[in-house]
């Protein structure tokens, strides 16, 4: 199954697995799915932003999608991404998650960033919790009952993995070099 760049066309079919992601779990603390607008508005700007955006597709048909983005908008966080990943729910369960992170932290390791980040919503995912262990993550941190979703209170669950050379030496700022 092969996995490249999301393009503009790929648009309604990440809208709708982030839609049924929205409407009926957790790992995401929206409440309102944002409509194929905002996504194609989002996807714009991360890949304006120099980060990947990558869907895995079968036939045609997309079956998720993942990319990198900025941890936190200041500028001495600039080496570090925190990731997302959003499989259909079709697909789950076939290794799509963890082909698509895979990528993705190969492309954000050619690009030059230190440290990946991952923010999971809900400390009882324990998919994504699997999938970023098996894939090289540590814990990081435990934000106990920081969204109100569903009528319940959840928990954010951080996780963490350096990239290339992680935290040994500074690079140098020319090291930032995703080109797409």
């Amino acid at each position: 199954m092969p996995i490249r760049p999301a393009t503009p066309a790929d648009i309604p079919a990440i809208a709708a697995i982030y839609d049924e992601a929205v409407r009926t779990g957790t790992a995401s603390f929206e409440v309102t799915p944002p409509g194929a607008a905002e996504m194609a508005r989002r996807h714009a700007a991360i890949t304006e932003g120099g980060y990947p955006y990558l869907v895995m597709e079968e036939d045609g048909a997309v079956l998720g999608y993942a990319y990198a983005s900025a941890f936190r908008p200041r500028i001495a966080y600039r080496h570090t991404v925190e990731n997302s990943i959003y499989v259909a729910p079709a697909a789950q369960g076939r290794g799509v998650g963890r082909a698509l992170l895979e990528a993705l932290l190969v492309q954000c390791e050619a690009a030059g960033f230190r440290q990946m980040v991952a923010v999971i919503g809900d400390s009882a995912n324990a998919g994504s919790i699997g999938l970023h262990r098996a894939c090289g993550f540590q814990p990081a941190g435990l934000l106990e009952a920081t969204g109100l979703k569903f009528g319940r209170w959840i928990d954010t669950v951080l996780m963490q993995r350096p990239l290339g050379r992680g935290a040994d030496g500074v690079p140098e700022e020319a090291d930032l070099s995703f080109s797409g």
